[in-house]
């Protein structure tokens, strides 16, 4: 539930105003049950809306743990107070930041979760960012919702087993023939994660894998290669243009983040 720039803020917060917390040993989700919690949700979007002229936010919602709402007395009294239940609380949870979010003019980002476990309810502004798998790019636009692709099986960087190859040939549009359909998935996104890196290796772990993501979301989908050993020499001697500029981008020939089979050329590597 934390992925995203608005929830970090909050945990931080929760540092100040512990109130925000479900208690002080258990701290996330958020408290569903407290007010506070979205009057401060509130009042860093209305910050935010002032000094970031951006379009969309990320209100995260994936990988949410509620077991902090049911074990915590004073919340467990309220869910039962509401009628409610720890799923029907986090999609409350989401709906009521989905509303603060829009009264202050922004449209939405919402990690898949949502749209898997209530997806009609969401507000037809969410731009649904999908990360688990493939497939759910295309029950979302025939929701008619749009859609970031970030499928972790290919698109995700701290997975240090996908080659390039995969990067290149992951394909956002699978099965959405229509043009219409087609038109709501805005894009993709190549994600770093911080959990198997540190300054010593970020760079090759990102490149050139995200090079390879990228020529498949720039290119027109009728240029694409359908074969990735055609994209093989232009995607090396983009390494080493990194290379020579002093971006550790690891070779191509070593699968995910791998190292040189032997010395030679970067060309060849």
């Amino acid at each position: 539930m934390f992925r995203d720039m608005l929830s970090l803020v909050l945990i931080f917060r929760g540092v100040g105003y512990p109130s925000l917390w479900p208690s002080k040993d258990c701290q996330q989700p958020l408290d569903v049950s407290n007010d506070f919690t979205f009057k401060v949700i509130d009042g860093i979007l209305s910050d935010f809306s002032k000094v970031f002229k951006f379009k969309f936010v990320h209100l995260g919602g994936d990988e949410v743990n509620t077991s902090c709402w049911r074990t915590t007395s004073h919340i467990s009294k309220w869910l039962k107070q509401q009628g409610m239940n720890e799923s029907e609380a986090y999609q409350y949870f989401v709906l009521k930041a989905q509303k603060i979010a829009l009264s202050h003019g922004y449209e939405l980002v919402n990690w898949e979760e949502t749209f898997n476990n209530f997806g009609k309810k969401l507000s037809p502004k969410t731009v649904v960012h999908n990360w688990l798998g493939s497939g759910v790019a295309e029950n979302v636009v025939k929701a008619g919702l749009r859609c970031i692709v970030s499928n972790q099986d290919k698109w995700y960087l701290d997975h240090l087993d996908t080659p390039w190859q995969q990067f290149y040939l992951n394909e956002p549009l699978t099965n959405i023939k229509e043009s219409s359909q087609q038109k709501l998935v805005m894009g993709g996104e190549v994600c770093m994660w911080g959990e198997t890196v540190d300054a010593s290796d970020i760079q090759q772990t990102i490149w050139p894998r995200a090079a390879a993501a990228a020529e498949r979301l720039w290119t027109p989908y009728g240029k694409l290669a359908k074969d990735t050993t055609l994209v093989t020499g232009r995607l090396a001697h983009f390494r080493c243009l990194l290379n020579q500029r002093g971006i550790a981008a690891a070779p191509l020939a070593a699968g995910g983040r791998g190292t040189p089979y032997e010395p030679d050329s970067c060309y060849k590597q």
